[in-house]
């Protein structure tokens, strides 16, 4: 499964991950990468626990970056 994941270095040089689709599912890093590898293993610890609970897993994300170009502070024509 692919779940969105966003991360950001905090004022002490951490890096904190967090999964959206995961109320609470949050780890953290020295490095980017492992903040990554931190946060796998807690969306997998925290998927597994839904099933062991019985409640329904959260659907796979599919993302996509767009650009759009931008002209006087106003989005183009779409």
């Amino acid at each position: 499964m692919k779940f969105r994941v966003l991360i950001v270095e905090d004022d002490d040089g951490i890096f904190v991950a967090q999964a959206p689709s995961l109320p609470g599912c949050v780890s953290q890093g020295k490095t980017r990468d492992e903040a990554i590898r931190n946060i796998k293993e807690a969306i997998a610890g925290f998927v597994e626990s839904l099933r062991a609970h019985g409640e329904p897993r959260p659907c796979s994300v599919i993302e996509e970056v767009v650009e759009v170009a931008i002209e006087d502070g106003r989005p183009s024509s779409l």
